[in-house]
Formats: C-alpha cells, structure tokens, sequence
C-alpha cells in the first residue's frame, strides 16, 4: 500500500517573485531599496529634521517665531530680493545666450568636441576656485583695470568686484557651460526633417524657430532654466568672495550661514533654509506650468507626419506661410 506524503502546509504559499507580481512589481526593484535606505538617511530624514527645527525658536516665541522674526526685520527679508535680483539675471542670461550656440553646434560637427572641452573647463574648476580668479582679474590691480589704464580709458582702478555684478558674471561663468550642455542636448535630439519639411511648406527661418523649434525645446528650456536658477539661487562662495555680503549681495545662504555659525541660532538658519526652498519650488512650478502650454510629444517624429500636420494647420487657418 502507497503511502501518500504529506506536503507541507506553505508548499501553496505564492513565491516572492509571484507575490511581487501580482502588485505589479520586479525582483529588480528589490535592488532600489539600498538607494531608497541612502536617501532616506542623508536627505529625507535631515530635511524633515530641520523643517521641525525652525519651528522650535530659541527664545520660545512661539511656533511660528523664526519666520516671524525673518519677515519683520528689513535687514534680513532683504535677502529675499538680493537672491532674485542675482538669480534670476544670470539664470536668464545663461539660457538665452545657450539657445542659439547650441542650434548652431548641433549641425556643427568640426570642433564641437574642442568646444566643448574648453566650456567644460570652468564647471572643473568649481565655484571658490572661478570666485577667487576673478577677484584677482576684476580687482584694482587685476588685468581688466591694467588693460584699460594702459590704453588710457580709465585713470585710475574701477571698482568691478564687491557688488551684485561681480557675482553675476561668476554665475555666468560657472553656469553658463552647464547650460549650454543641456541645451545641447535637447536641440541635437530634434529631427532635422522637421525643418525641412516646413522649409518645403514655405516657412522662412524666424517662422521656423517660432513654429518648430521653440515649441520643441520648451521642454529643455523649461529644465535647464531650473537647474541653472537653483544652483544660481543657492549662490554663497561668489557672493561671499565677489560680492558684499552685508550690503547687496547679502543673500539667503548668508544669512542662514551667519545664524547658524555666527550666532548659533540654528532653527534660525533652518526656517531660513526652509524660505530659501519654498521661494524655488514656487518659481520652478511656475515654469513648469508655463512650459505645459508647449508642445508636448516627441521631436523625432518623421518628415511626412510633420508634412501632414503642417499643412493641417495651415488650411486651418486658411493661409500660407510663405
């Protein structure tokens, strides 16, 4: 007589990967935990920390002390228009001077590779080591004074170094390499058959920048526009080293430095800390809503479909471009 055997009560049990499975997940996402557990520890955990922190005031003013404190006094909610006023114009300016080097790189095959090197430089570098060189290029004893001296433009030294311009042009000078790499990137992907295709339906080269190329660079305008304004916005070696940090490059990553490290207030600097990221999260949503009313889809699509959508448009509107 066959004796049956007795399978073990779990032998039913789904596997892992079946019990991943049916919530559609991955074995492989099993492999994110690690990152998950390093990002948890040196960011999620320390941002939660200090946002609680600026809630807890040294002087037991109340739970909303350190921002009432920064808001009423005019030394330090100047640092708020101080940050934008240096931000926002060399974030700007990156992009925009980015824009057309990049269009005209991307069909520019010789020397891309060298320029590209010689724009990588000052990213190398780093923000102190850029700073430092040109307070010795800019200052009154500096090359750029020497030259305008010598050839009698000038009598004597000009002041181009501790002020907002100063740390302008440093920004420019470090954030201007990374915009244009972005850029890049976002115009080599551009299919050129789109603009053949409307050179074919009649469009002039500024109807074809308009009506084609910017639509589909809205996305990496948007993008490259962020980054370069969070890291100009963060600014705090140029403007401690180019700028006057008490006048009107005093901005916010000062202002937290000197309440954490000058005086000790740490919830202070952290309710600076948390305004600093609120006001960029606010711009930032902003250009993303505005870069929503772009194009949105792919910019490789094929010649004949862009044809037909051309010419869609244009019998719409019941003219031509020409």
């Amino acid at each position: 007589m066959s004796r049956v055997t007795e399978m073990p009560a779990d032998s039913n049990r789904p596997s892992l990967r079946h019990r991943l499975q049916e919530h559609d997940l991955d074995r492989i996402v099993l492999l994110a935990l690690p990152a998950l557990v390093f990002v948890s520890a040196l960011f999620i955990y320390p941002s939660v920390y200090g946002i609680v922190l600026s809630f807890q005031p040294v002087d037991n003013s109340g739970f909303l002390g350190n921002y009432s404190e920064f808001f009423s006094d005019p030394y330090l909610r100047s640092t708020i228009t101080n940050t934008f006023a240096i931000a926002l114009p060399a974030a700007l300016f990156n992009v925009v001077a980015a824009l057309p080097l990049a269009l005209m790189m991307r069909k520019q095959k010789r020397g891309q590779r060298t320029i590209n090197t010689i724009l990588v430089l000052p990213i190398t570098l780093g923000t102190v080591l850029v700073a430092q060189g040109l307070l010795m290029y800019l200052g009154p004893k500096g090359w750029l004074n020497r030259a305008l001296m010598f050839i009698g433009l000038t009598d004597g030294p000009i002041q181009f170094t501790h002020n907002r311009w100063a740390v302008i042009i440093s920004l420019v000078v470090t954030g201007f390499p990374f915009a244009f790499l972005l850029m890049l990137s976002y115009a080599s992907g551009i299919n050129p058959a789109l603009e053949s295709a409307a050179r074919t339906m009649g469009a002039n080269g500024v109807q074809r920048f308009w009506k084609i190329l910017l639509p589909l660079l809205s996305p990496g305008l948007a993008i490259t526009f962020c980054l370069t304004f969070v890291l100009a916005f963060s600014v705090f070696p140029s403007a401690s080293i180019l700028g006057d940090p008490s006048g009107d490059s005093h901005v916010l990553s000062i202002a937290a430095a000197n309440s954490a490290f000058q005086q000790y207030n740490f919830p202070m600097a952290m309710a600076i800390s948390v305004i600093t990221a609120f006001l960029e999260l606010s711009v930032i949503g902003l250009v993303l809503a505005l870069r929503s009313r772009f194009y949105s889809g792919s910019t490789a699509a094929s010649k004949d479909d862009y044809v037909e959508h051309f010419s869609t448009e244009a019998s719409n509107k019941g003219t031509r471009l020409a």
